[in-house]
């Protein structure tokens, strides 16, 4: 067996997990259940290996871990986000990158869908509320017969729209990859975000969606619009989405990602009393965690058995 390192698997989510306990070959393993914290502390984590499974996006592959690991041949990414990773640069190394996808899409849509629920219906004021003796009425939405907007129709992006449909809502859809045969209503982007009551953001982070959502964006919706995101952060710019919140340009937000993970305490969108937030979470249920673990382990046998699956970029040399 090659040498294997896991480098970042912390929190522990791999390591109890029973896809862990049946992998093969432990004693050619070297594991970590702490986060590396600069690139020196990784290269002398990955020094010397061939495959590397990566479990946090906090830990980042740059070109120069790539140029200094000449043995590295595989990294093999726990989630979908490859924005921790220089692709082109791990190509031009000779590195294989592959990920998970799909696994945690119904987990995300879920969640984006109590999201939504949660900020139109106001549940955690009026659980405070509640609890704390009063007994609130109304300032609730209801969302049945209102548009959802679905920015991105990958996986996560499909499930959620078929679940605003189930709840009664008029779907419409913009996507970097239109295809009418999604079975979609599918409108231009300034379309949807005048017309939608909830946008919700499904898109990979990249140099292309970074800041995606701005003022300008920001300033389509209706007031009382609610925006959801359970992407990425940094597709939102979190200066322009303060200013809309504290306007009240825009009728609340759902995050699941922010700019910066975790979430400074203080940080001003905490004390938004529009906003319900979840920390990074949405694709983490027992079910998505242990399917997303195994595939990530599946992709490590099928590469070194000679028949690479869901690759993301081959190696080029």
């Amino acid at each position: 067996m090659p040498q294997i390192v896991v480098p970042d698997d912390a929190p522990p989510v791999l390591g109890p997990s029973q896809a862990w306990q049946s992998f093969g070959g432990r004693e050619s393993i070297a594991y970590f259940d702490s986060l590396p914290g600069t690139e020196q502390r990784l290269l002398e984590r990955i020094d010397g290996a061939e495959v590397v499974i990566n479990i946090r996006s906090s830990t980042r592959f740059t070109a120069g871990v790539f140029e200094r690991m000449p043995r590295l041949r595989l990294l093999s990414l726990w989630g979908t986000g490859t924005d921790n990773v220089d692709l082109a640069a791990a190509a031009r190394h000779g590195v294989t990158v592959t990920n998970t996808p799909g696994v945690a899409a119904t987990s995300i849509a879920e969640h984006a869908l109590a999201l939504m629920l949660a900020v139109a219906r106001r549940i955690p004021q009026l659980d405070a509320q509640t609890r704390a003796g009063a007994w609130p009425r109304g300032q609730m939405t209801q969302l049945h017969g209102k548009t959802l907007g679905i920015i991105g129709l990958g996986a996560i992006g499909r499930k959620f729209a078929r679940l605003g449909a189930a709840i009664g809502m008029r779907v419409i859809a913009w996507t970097m990859h239109p295809d009418p045969a999604l079975g979609f209503t599918l409108v231009d982007l300034d379309e949807l975000l005048r017309s939608s009551d909830v946008v919700s953001l499904h898109l990979r982070l990249s140099d292309q969606t970074r800041g995606f959502i701005g003022a300008r964006e920001l300033g389509l919706l209706k007031p009382a619009a609610i925006l959801i995101n359970t992407a990425r952060g940094p597709i939102v710019d979190e200066a322009a989405l303060l200013d809309a919140l504290r306007s009240k340009r825009l009728g609340g937000a759902g995050l699941d990602v922010f700019g910066t993970e975790p979430l400074p305490a203080g940080h001003a969108l905490s004390e938004m009393a529009n906003v319900v937030f979840t920390p990074h979470s949405a694709g983490v249920t027992a079910e998505a965690l242990e399917a997303g673990l195994q595939m990530a382990l599946d992709n490590v046998r099928d590469f070194l058995a000679g028949r690479p699956t869901n690759v993301v970029i081959s190696a080029t040399k």
